[in-house]
């Protein structure tokens, strides 16, 4: 029989939830009230006043080609980023699930990058690929390619999914492992005596029961594209060039600490917070109806 456990009063569960009410409402509910209160003022370009504008500034972000331009690569560049991490991490779980020798040393190498910041993992692709000392592009340019994400869009683009991807390669390895580890072995060796194919047993019995799983890192994946993946674009390509990886998370920062327009960066930041929230929603919503628990 289950127990359940109960408090007399109200005092102790009180103290219980206050911190994480309290890091909650500091954290999160105080500066998302304050930029939708800073959205509705422009404020003039010495900060000491500010003007009243209503919904002035979302007016001007929905009608500015610029703005919808960062939609479209944030789209691109979260969708890429996503399929990238994913497939890679989930091809090299099955390999370690498979790997019978050495497959501590192949894991500790697999999960390694993880550990690295967004902002480091930027300056090392950045000198690997660097046009003038990079040995990838030094190398590129024997092979008679000549490599230049400062002004080629495609190739700066190409750089900073990468570069973001390798680095979440190695969470989504964490995963991906552990639900490869939580298969029973028995249902895929009943699959395999009645004569089912390796990659038959993935598509038809394995990847189905790890869509619990798949869909988890999905949303998160998602998240991780929206927002932590500033410090790769600032350090890689600054938004460049011609503004090819300004995605929103950035146009927020380029338009409020680089162009002093902390109105406009207030209401961008809003608008990004309710496409993020509205994406999960339908995530949750649509794609979680073909999730088998």
């Amino acid at each position: 029989m289950e127990k359940r456990v109960t408090f007399k009063g109200w005092m102790l569960p009180l103290c219980l939830l206050a911190p994480q009410v309290i890091i909650t409402a500091v954290f999160f509910f105080y500066p998302a009230g304050q930029a939708v209160w800073q959205s509705m003022f422009i404020p003039d370009p010495f900060g000491l006043k500010s003007q009243f504008v209503g919904f002035g500034n979302f007016e001007f972000l929905l009608s500015d080609r610029y703005y919808r331009a960062a939609f479209a690569t944030t789209a691109i560049f979260s969708g890429l980023v996503t399929v990238v991490s994913m497939g890679l991490a989930l091809y090299l779980a099955v390999l370690a699930d498979r790997l019978i020798k050495g497959s501590g040393v192949y894991r500790t190498l697999l999960i390694w990058p993880y550990a690295v910041a967004p902002a480091v993992a930027g300056v090392l692709w950045l000198f690997m690929f660097n046009t003038r000392v990079g040995v990838v592009a030094w190398y590129l340019g024997l092979l008679g390619y000549d490599w230049n994400h400062v002004l080629n869009e495609a190739e700066a683009m190409g750089l900073v999914v990468a570069a973001s991807s390798w680095g979440r390669v190695s969470y989504n390895f964490l995963f991906f492992l552990a639900g490869l580890q939580a298969i029973p072995k028995s249902v895929i060796e009943a699959a395999a005596i009645d004569g089912a194919r390796f990659w038959t047993r993935f598509r038809t019995i394995v990847f189905p029961l790890l869509s619990p799983t798949t869909f988890f890192l999905l949303v998160v994946n998602i998240v991780y594209a929206f927002f932590e993946t500033f410090g790769v674009i600032h350090t890689i390509t600054s938004g460049g060039p011609q503004q090819a990886t300004t995605i929103l998370v950035y146009k927020v920062f380029a338009d409020g600490f680089v162009g002093q327009d902390l109105g406009s960066s207030a209401a961008q930041s809003v608008i990004l917070l309710i496409v993020v929230g509205a994406m999960t929603i339908i995530q949750f919503k649509f794609v979680e109806r073909r999730v088998h628990y």
